[in-house]
């Protein structure tokens, strides 16, 4: 039995994908893509997951590539079957919310692989950067369509120019994260507000949500009309938006009965 690199566990509607190699701090390597893609997959298609959480086994969430064939690491690839992206299902392919909990060190496509989620929680004094342009590569993990939009261009800029690296506040800073915590407090934090989601966001609206927001960077301001429109004569159909409005007012939990597939298939 070859042992897992990626380890995959549903607790109360939250799927917890954790990249697990820890003896090279998750280094990216020994098909940790592969196993990475079918654990968004099976996120994606089992509708009694609600959230994803990405995260690593301590110390680190992932140290960038796997350099342990010494100057081989990036040796030319078969170009049928190569991607730079790193993973051939991407976090913002699964229908679900996923949420990078990085409580440790994010290098290279440990770093660039956050970029593709929706929410990214820090810890404050770990190390990031996309390093490559220091080994001869260049960012991955689609980082030169990712950064420039959440960070902006002239940040991008430093970051996958220089292959510098910066502490979570600096993410903060540049707009990567949207929080920034002890070690410690990152993966509970993410876990928190996972649950928060799990009981309080129709599963629906939030496939709906996720899909029109990753289109804007594609789209014009009309396309996005079009789109939110579109999902809200789908979304106002659907039992959960009279639920909503009742639990509201009547001060419960709201009993949602959506799936993602009854509006994104």
């Amino acid at each position: 039995m070859i042992d897992p690199t990626v380890l995959y566990d549903v607790i109360d509607g939250v799927a917890t994908i954790t990249l697990h190699r820890p003896e090279v701090r998750n280094a990216f390597g020994s098909g940790m893509g592969d196993e990475l893609s079918e654990a968004y997959r099976r996120a994606d298609s089992d509708d009694s997951v609600r959230v994803v959480v990405l995260t690593g086994t301590p110390p680190a969430f992932c140290a960038g590539a796997d350099m342990s064939g010494g100057g081989e690491t990036f040796r030319p690839r078969d170009e049928e079957g190569f991607t730079a992206s790193g993973v051939s299902m991407r976090a913002w392919n699964v229908r679900k919310p996923v949420i990078a909990a990085v409580n440790g060190h994010a290098i290279g496509i440990g770093f660039t692989l956050t970029l593709q989620c929706d929410i990214r929680i820090f810890a404050r004094d770990a190390k990031y950067g996309i390093v490559q342009v220091r080994r001869g590569m260049m960012g991955d993990g689609m980082s030169h369509w990712t950064l420039p939009r959440i960070a902006g261009f002239a940040n991008a800029a430093d970051v996958l120019l220089t292959g510098r690296t910066f502490d979570g506040d600096d993410a903060l800073r540049m707009g990567v994260c949207s929080r920034v915590l002890d070690n410690d407090q990152v993966l509970p934090t993410a876990l928190e507000i996972a649950r928060d989601i799990v009981v309080n966001v129709s599963p629906a609206s939030a496939a709906a949500s996720k899909h029109a927001l990753w289109r804007t960077w594609s789209s014009t301001a009309d396309d996005i009309e079009r789109i939110e429109t579109e999902l809200h004569h789908v979304l106002m159909r659907l039992p959960d938006a009279k639920e909503g409005v009742e639990a509201f007012l009547e001060r419960r939990d709201p009993r949602w009965t959506t799936r993602v597939t009854d509006v994104i298939e």
